[in-house]
């Protein structure tokens, strides 16, 4: 399996790129802010990969500020949970109008093709079998991607040594404690996980470190 990742500008948030090898197609997860549709181009063109649709782990700015502009420019499909899509067209509703006044004069759309998922959902893209697993406390509609039983993507609700805030609208520790509990432990800890921001890291080694995970 190949996979890569750039660092957006802002926020630092990784946009990680899975294939099943070069010069295939590829799916691309969570294009960031500002536009980071050179970024991503850039990639494409150094692995010889073609596009087939943009994952998204859920629906803050720096994860999907990017998101309408390359799916619409490949003419590929966005993939959320039904509970975040609306943030796609109201990004205040889980930033705050402090946040997006930094941000004024940006007409937010959706892109032309969106798939909702699902808990759960089972889907195979690009040769890889992907399920989506809802995991709400950072947002409502966060999820968590496994791809072929072996690697974790795992946006903003598990990072190295840390997990995702809860502070912001659309928010809930006692939610995030749940998926903490219900969806990450539960995981092999030889699993590989890819989080929205930071390093690499495994489930077995959060188990181990990651105070978050302790006395759930």
């Amino acid at each position: 399996m190949l996979v890569t990742n750039f660092q957006a500008q802002a926020f630092a948030t990784n946009c990680w790129i899975l294939s099943t090898g070069r010069g295939q197609e590829c799916i691309v997860v969570d294009p960031g802010m500002p536009n980071v549709s050179e970024e991503l181009a850039e990639k494409l063109r150094e692995f010889d990969l073609k596009p087939v649709a943009v994952l998204v782990t859920h629906g803050h700015l720096d994860h999907t500020f990017s998101v309408q502009p390359i799916c619409d420019g490949y003419e590929i499909p966005a993939m959320i949970h039904s509970d975040d899509r609306e943030l796609l067209l109201h990004p205040e509703r889980a930033h705050g109008a402090e946040f997006i006044a930094q941000l004024s004069g940006i007409k937010w759309e959706e892109p032309r093709e969106i798939v909702e998922l699902k808990d759960n959902q089972n889907f195979e893209l690009v040769g890889l079998k992907f399920r989506a697993i809802h995991a709400p406390g950072h947002t409502k509609g966060s999820v968590m991607f496994e791809v072929n039983s072996e690697i974790l993507i795992s946006g903003d609700v598990l990072f190295a040594g840390s997990i995702g805030r809860t502070d912001l609208p659309g928010g809930s520790w006692s939610a995030m404690q749940k998926s903490l509990r219900e969806k990450v432990l539960p995981l092999p800890d030889v699993m590989q996980v890819l989080p929205g921001h930071g390093p690499e890291t495994s489930i077995g080694r959060e188990r181990k470190y990651n105070q978050f995970l302790q006395n759930l």
